[in-house]
């Protein structure tokens, strides 16, 4: 979207525009991409289409199919393009099919087989594994999710210069690598697919548990992360783990509204008033769940995100905090530690065993985590605390706590953690 232009407070005409940019951009990237071959180009076109919505809506009104005018505007613009291009002959006629024609490629209606299949060309494209992790979001959130370079940048905390020589370099990096807008088949998609749904996961995380600054929590970049797990899962509903990512995400990020308090403290999930839990959300996740369920009776096989969301299931269906069936979720996490072996898993499996078994079989499974592998993480040493806490061991759980304090860069979460210390050398000293 052009630079200066926000989603907030649009109304009319733009506010049409803003809206079919959000719902169409990646179809519409995706389809030019698949056109020019080439992605920054692609872009480019959507763009100006975009900007001639924007000059033009507000004028002449909104047209009877928003989505068919921005194709067909970036269409001739791209015509237009190789027109003015020294491969004139080859370009023109690879886009027009022959020469004198006047639109490079069938119109949208003729696109339809197709555009689905361009929106996932476009989300494999954009998690290609030439690239880091972090260029992979990036680049998602850019091409698929029709955020603005400012918007990413302000997600991630770093400065938009910064976030645009990001981008610059990932589309780069795809140019070099000779990158193809294709449908990877066999082991290559799998493989692929799990960086699809890794970088979607990872970009959730950010929004909902942010790792610094001075929010516990970004809600537009979760909201994101949901929405395009739900893309994903629309274009590939026979992939078990794609709908356990929906499925997850749903369900945790219907937590949102309860996860913190009116003057802004952020609310761990047994002090959250449920009530504000958000239904809808939770009804697409458990169906998600349900239909990947389907799946694995039918032998399909499923992973992390599956059981993960199965875990959230758990807690989306107790009315109150104490209702939850802890043994049925640390069963879980005792699969879940078998299936996706790593420190995190290991560490929430010992607040589920400490929550289902008491606090000295949650910090039997602590003990046993490797803490150099989560680096300078404060997961650890808050989960301690936590654990220590349960077990009436508060000198100690005031140590864990301002250990954890110390580590994390995020000031929501520090202030929870050192306000733990404080309420826990108080009891000791009491």
């Amino acid at each position: 979207m052009p630079a200066g232009t926000t989603y907030d407070d649009l109304s009319g005409p733009t506010g049409v525009v803003i809206a079919t940019w959000r719902a169409e951009s990646a179809r519409l990237v995706g389809a030019l991409t698949r056109m020019t071959r080439d992605v920054d180009l692609a872009e480019d076109l959507a763009q100006d289409a975009l900007v001639a919505a924007l000059e033009q809506w507000p004028v002449s009104g909104i047209p009877d199919n928003p989505s068919a005018w921005l194709m067909s505007t970036a269409k001739r613009r791209g015509v237009d393009h190789f027109r003015r291009a020294e491969t004139l002959r080859r370009k023109v006629a690879e886009l027009e099919h022959a020469e004198g024609e006047e639109a490079q490629v069938p119109d949208l209606d003729a696109q339809v087989d197709h555009i689905e299949d361009d929106v996932l060309r476009l989300v494999f494209l954009s998690c290609h594994p030439s690239l880091t992790p972090e260029s992979r979001a990036a680049l998602t959130l850019r091409l698929v999710g029709g955020l603005t370079t400012a918007e990413i940048a302000r997600a991630f905390l770093t400065s938009e210069t910064t976030m645009g020589q990001r981008i610059s370099r990932a589309k780069k990096t795809l140019k070099d690598a000779r990158a193809e807008l294709e449908l990877p088949t066999g082991e290559e998609r799998t493989a692929r697919l799990d960086d699809v749904t890794a970088v979607i996961y990872l970009v959730f995380n950010e929004g909902y548990t942010a790792t610094a600054g001075d929010d516990w929590m970004r809600p537009d970049l979760a909201a994101e992360a949901v929405r395009l797990a739900r893309m994903l899962a629309d274009l590939a509903p026979d992939e078990p783990e794609v709908l356990g990512l929906q499925a997850l995400l749903e369900l945790q990020g219907s937590r949102t509204a309860a996860r913190l308090s009116p003057d802004g403290t952020p609310v761990l999930l047994e002090a959250q008033d449920r009530s504000l839990w958000d239904q809808l959300m939770i009804r697409r996740g458990l169906a998600a769940l349900r239909a990947a369920s389907g799946l694995a009776a039918g032998g399909r096989p499923v992973g992390r995100y599956f059981l993960q969301a199965s875990i959230a299931a758990e807690h989306a269906g107790a009315a109150r905090a104490e209702d939850t069936d802890w043994d049925r979720i640390a069963a879980l996490y005792d699969v879940l530690a078998r299936a996706a072996p790593g420190p995190v898993v290991e560490v929430n499996r010992a607040v589920a065993h400490g929550r289902a078994h008491g606090a000295a079989a949650g910090l039997a499974v602590l003990d046993a985590v490797d803490g150099s592998l989560l680096g300078d993480s404060p997961l650890l040493p808050s989960v301690r605390g936590d654990l220590l806490e349960r077990a009436g061991r508060h000198e100690d759980a005031a140590l864990a706590f301002g250990e954890a304090a110390e580590l994390t860069r995020n000031e929501g979460e520090r202030r929870v953690l050192l306000q733990r210390a404080v309420d826990n050398r108080a009891r000791a000293d009491g």
